[in-house]
């Protein structure tokens, strides 16, 4: 499946993979399980399926485009090889003129195949295919990579693990956000290499991290997000200089200046947070 998407922070969605299985709350009233279960039938999404005939669809979009790596997958599945996610590493090489989004639960095996000193390797196991001109030991340019965040438990884990990993790009996906995050406490988890350092007063992030997005569930069963979780990522963020963006309230939203969340329904809860939207993107970083 690939093509236009209603995604806020996208143009489109490409995926050269399909299925997935669950490995933490945020994964719960899954969108994509749901998409695709509703036409390949009950328990589908549970099994991986590798579409390599997709790989080169990227070459054919002549428009520059921002492009969600794997809408209805996760690429460090433990059912992908190493070589199929090198394959489409590969594939977001030759497609220069395109920006790649790749968002990960899987924080792990991110961090230790793209770390790998078997990675260049897989990367130009066909030199016909790798592009000349690029080396495989520097991440890409026009790949973001990034990890969900649904709560602080998660953020503690899977924030250091991106910090970890090189990238051109570094975000979070704070969606369905399900409980408060406080960031300075996910960087106290990450242990650097002496150049960062974070105290109560000072976050470095935008050395590290360039984009954090929020957002509320929707859908069946959709669980609410509070005003003040919104808000404090969004003060983070202004504080330490890293692009926000405010995705959507999902089904709730609050009722007056101090009332309790109600379910409204996604349209009509909106995304304006204190009355503005928040669309800021982060500018081409080089590792």
């Amino acid at each position: 499946m690939s093509g236009n998407t209603a995604i806020e922070w996208t143009d489109r969605t490409w995926n050269p993979l399909t299925g997935c299985t669950k490995v933490s709350p945020g994964c719960d009233h899954c969108y994509a399980k749901t998409m695709h279960e509703r036409f390949n039938g009950p328990g589908s999404f549970d099994t991986v399926t590798l579409h390599p005939e997709r790989l080169r669809q990227p070459l054919s979009w002549r428009k520059p485009s921002m492009v969600f790596v794997n809408s209805m997958s996760d690429l460090f599945h433990q059912d992908v090889p190493d070589e199929y996610i090198a394959d489409v590493f590969t594939a977001m090489a030759a497609a220069e003129r395109h920006t790649f989004q790749l968002l990960t639960k899987r924080h792990a095996r991110m961090r230790s195949l793209l770390s790998s000193p078997r990675w260049p390797e897989l990367l130009t196991r066909d030199p016909n295919v790798w592009p000349s001109d690029l080396d495989p030991e520097r991440p890409l340019d026009n790949v973001w990579l990034g990890v969900s965040v649904e709560n602080q438990q998660w953020a503690d884990i899977r924030i250091p693990a991106l910090l970890d990993t090189p990238a051109a790009v570094r975000f979070l996906s704070c969606e369905p956000l399900l409980g408060p995050v406080n960031l300075a406490e996910s960087f106290r988890k990450w242990v650097p290499s002496g150049r960062y350092f974070v105290d109560r007063a000072v976050l470095p992030a935008r050395e590290v991290l360039h984009w954090v997005i929020v957002g509320g569930e929707s859908g069946r069963g959709a669980r609410p997000m509070e005003v003040e979780w919104a808000r404090a990522l969004r003060d983070q963020c202004k504080a330490a200089s890293v692009p926000f963006l405010f995705k959507q309230w999902g089904e709730y939203a609050q009722i007056g200046h101090d009332g309790p969340m109600r379910r409204i329904g996604k349209k009509n809860a909106g995304r304006l947070l204190d009355g503005r939207t928040w669309d800021e993107y982060p500018q081409q970083v080089t590792a």
